[in-house]
């Protein structure tokens, strides 16, 4: 006889399912959330233990390497997938999670989340505190322009770096709100600070990275969106199509079809990272609008532009640059947007590229 097992993975409790090749429970605990701990409570049934499920989350890239090193058949499951599939479920508990994930389990009816290495968590907290410090500091920027209008000063056309003396002058007659401003622009001056600090900690790590100077060939594309594109992915070889990548960040059409009367596409579905489908939306716009060079990737998106809109001649530039981008990393090759340049001056062009941002970075 076989055995499945479900896991609803808490912070401090992880509830335990254990359910036979028939759908019998045969295991139903609480225990603390521990590889350890866990397997203890699948001990008597470790030998015939098929699949062990357990949902992904912030837990999963440290919980499922250690599962698989204590010998456990774990499959780390996709969210979404998993809610869909517990929504029949009449009472929504801990309890009840683990027993439908266990027989999710042994229906086989689930999505394989991908774990990413501890390498690419790493780069990828990078740019989440990169993106954290910098919102936080437009948020107290905005709050201090804000602030001001009710005194009808309006700084409009004040740049970044000359913000702050612009605002301690305004409020300079007003000894309250010129202490209360200060306070206000000395942490943002802190804020910018550290955010210019993880910047180029990106800007370093990229410039040393093969990969992600060769993703820097395309236009438009700078150090955020090769580093986030490349830690998104983090492994090639599980698309087996390069235009399977579109799909997964969400770059792709939403589609509804009944019968043949109904087959509706709508707007993209925006799954998957936003971060990563952002930043490839920004690299196809300044592709679009900021370059001036012949590109082949430019003229059909601006031929696109034509015939539709540019919103949506920029996502679908954004969907090609991603298929491109997985297509460089798994090729190995370079990117060529001018037709009449030859191999050779690509592969020149490229080198000379390097050389200057390696120079520049060091």
């Amino acid at each position: 006889m076989e055995y499945f097992c479900g896991l609803d993975v808490g912070m401090d409790e992880t509830a335990v399912c254990v359910v036979d090749d028939k759908g019998e429970v045969a295991l139903e605990v609480a225990v603390v959330t521990d590889p350890e701990t866990i397997r203890a409570a699948l001990a008597p049934y470790q030998g015939r233990l098929r699949r062990l499920g357990h949902e992904a989350g912030s837990l999963s890239p440290w919980l499922h390497p250690e599962l698989l090193k204590l010998g456990l058949p774990a499959v780390c499951l996709e969210t979404l997938h998993v809610r869909a599939a517990l929504k029949a479920q009449r009472n929504k508990t801990d309890k009840a999670d683990a027993l439908g994930i266990a027989h999710i389990m042994r229906t086989g009816w689930f999505r394989r989340a991908h774990i990413k290495s501890a390498a690419c968590y790493r780069l990828r907290l990078l740019l989440t505190h990169r993106r954290n410090l910098k919102r936080k500091f437009l948020d107290l920027e905005n709050a201090i322009r804000h602030s001001l209008k009710v005194f009808g000063i309006r700084l409009n056309r004040v740049g970044r770096g000359g913000f702050a003396q612009a605002v301690r002058e305004a409020v300079a007659g007003d000894a309250l709100v010129s202490e209360l401003i200060d306070a206000m622009l000395n942490a943002r001056a802190a804020l910018w600070k550290e955010y210019c600090r993880l910047h180029d900690l990106v800007v370093r790590l990229v410039a040393g990275h093969e990969l992600c100077r060769r993703f820097m060939q395309i236009p438009g594309v700078g150090p955020i969106a090769a580093l986030s594109f490349m830690t998104a992915v983090d492994d090639p070889s599980r698309f087996k199509r390069s235009r399977d990548v579109a799909a997964y960040f969400g770059l792709t059409s939403r589609r509804w079809q009944s019968g043949s009367s109904i087959d509706v596409k709508g707007r993209i579905s925006k799954a998957g990272d936003g971060d990563v489908r952002r930043a490839l939306y920004e690299a196809a716009s300044a592709l679009l609008t900021r370059y001036r060079k012949k590109d082949k990737v430019k003229t059909w998106g601006l031929a696109l532009a034509k015939r539709s809109s540019h919103r949506k001649a920029t996502v679908a530039v954004a969907r090609k640059l991603a298929v491109i981008m997985h297509a460089m990393w798994s090729g190995g090759t370079f990117y060529c947007g001018d037709p009449d340049v030859a191999a050779a001056d690509v592969s020149a062009r490229a080198a000379a590229k390097d050389r200057r941002l390696l120079g520049v970075y060091a």
